[in-house]
């Protein structure tokens, strides 16, 4: 059965499609015979109770910078739509959260994926939180007592924004690093919430795991390999892609959040493990899925939809 899918997304002009998942999941949508429909969050508005947006007709192909084609723009209804992709990047802003709010309005009869309620209600590095015994051991404040404790507790610390992405600010601080309190003002000033603050796992330079879940059940990982000089494995980030097979442990995670992930509605997730030691829980947008494929991996956009067009029968 063919369907009408609307996606919200990033300027489709500006991505790099060779490691994009959306634009994996929409090469897919597009093979399976689905209609699809683009739009940007700056597009998505809400008249009287009904939430509309100005959509154009999409069509997609493998070839970077030339990879779409878009038809002329008119306003439709959201819920005209079988499935709306939720797939803009963080920042994970009140503009985000906004969105959420506007989906969840067509949400189940249009079939939001993923749930926006659950990505609102499930940010990455508070989610995570639920499953502690899971985790290093994880501090969220701003207040410098409690880092201080920490610190001298565990030694070597990272400390990184709650709503951060793709690597950005992360910081490795050792036991006896000076500049502890010149990052605590510049994180003082720079990010209003509360910061993340976990022991260092020096296994890191070995690999962080990004795992794919498809409503709940394991697709397939990546082990994402630091480039020299650097503590961050995000491959926007210079790390490098490597193949890998999940441990015990790493089952042990994903059966353990696999219910409450189907629970949530979260369909598409994508979660983090250094040496062990879950570390985050990516709704929002989560990547990795065509470098699995590019390594051998499994093509998780064709499970992605199978799961979507079983739901939508």
């Amino acid at each position: 059965m063919a369907l009408t899918v609307a996606v919200q997304m990033d300027p489709i002009e500006r991505i790099k499609i060779a490691g994009d998942s959306t634009f994996a999941i929409l090469l897919e949508a597009q093979a399976r015979g689905h209609k699809l429909f683009y739009y940007t969050p700056d597009r998505l508005s809400m008249l009287d109770g009904e939430v509309a947006a100005s959509v154009q007709p999409l069509a997609v192909r493998d070839k970077q910078g030339d990879h779409f084609t878009l038809g002329e723009a008119k306003r439709a209804g959201v819920a005209e739509f079988d499935v709306v992709l939720l797939r803009q990047d963080p920042p994970f802003d009140l503009a985000y959260i906004t969105t959420t709010h506007l989906l969840e309005r067509v949400h189940p009869k249009t079939f939001v994926v993923n749930d926006p309620a659950s990505v609102r209600n499930a940010p990455e590095k508070m989610y995570v939180t639920e499953f502690t015994d899971l985790m290093p051991p994880t501090l969220l404040t701003r207040d410098i007592e409690e880092i201080k404790a920490f610190r001298a507790k565990h030694g070597d610390i990272v400390m990184k924004p709650l709503y951060g992405k793709g690597g950005e600010a992360v910081f490795l601080l050792r036991r006896d690093d000076l500049n502890f309190g010149s990052l605590y003002d510049l994180f003082s000033t720079t990010f209003r919430e509360q910061w993340v603050v976990q022991k260092f796992l020096p296994e890191v330079k070995h690999g962080d795991k990004r795992i794919i879940l498809v409503d709940g059940e394991f697709a397939g990982a990546i082990n994402r390999v630091p480039a020299e000089g650097d503590l961050r494995s995000n491959m926007v980030r210079g790390g490098s892609p490597k193949a890998t097979d999940l441990s015990k442990r790493e089952q042990e995670i994903c059966a353990r959040l696999g219910p409450a992930l189907r629970e949530r509605g979260l369909l598409f997730v994508g979660i983090d493990v250094i040496d062990g030691f879950l570390t985050e829980i990516n709704v929002t947008s989560p990547t990795g899925i065509r470098a699995i494929k590019n390594v051998g991996g499994p093509d998780i956009a064709a499970m992605i939809w199978k799961r979507i067009e079983a739901k939508r029968r």
